[in-house]
């Protein structure tokens, strides 16, 4: 069964750096186009950024453009998220969900993707 686990999240201060990751296991993850998402008490979950299956292209929302990374390590199966110049907006709930073709919608919306990992809290004060 294809599962997801983000990892590495906490407190930061603004203007810091913070590395996520998202493993998978049960499947391949490099086939697959991941994206990172997050979720603020009382918003709607939101696209960070995405990598494709394809040619590993990416797409930033425009809020993190800049200061986010995303990439990929095949070996590991995981994706990460390199989280620079935080800002206290950027506190949320992260999540990284698997695109395994049967959703529907652009890569930016949550109802592309059908697996989900458990999320990682970061919060960003001083």
């Amino acid at each position: 069964q294809a599962q997801l686990a983000e990892s590495g999240g906490g407190l930061v201060q603004p203007g810091g750096s913070l590395r996520l990751s998202c493993a998978g296991s049960g499947f391949t993850l490099e086939y697959n186009t991941i994206g990172w998402f997050r979720q603020a008490p009382g918003k709607e979950r939101e696209v960070v950024a995405c990598i494709s299956s394809s040619d590993s292209s990416t797409y930033y929302a425009d809020s993190v453009k800049g200061r986010f990374t995303i990439s990929r390590d095949n070996a590991k199966n995981t994706v990460y998220l390199q989280m620079n110049r935080r800002k206290p907006e950027d506190t949320a709930v992260y999540y990284c969900g698997a695109d395994f073709g049967f959703g529907s919608g652009d890569y930016y919306v949550p109802q592309r993707y059908e697996y989900w990992g458990q999320g990682t809290q970061v919060t960003v004060s001083s």
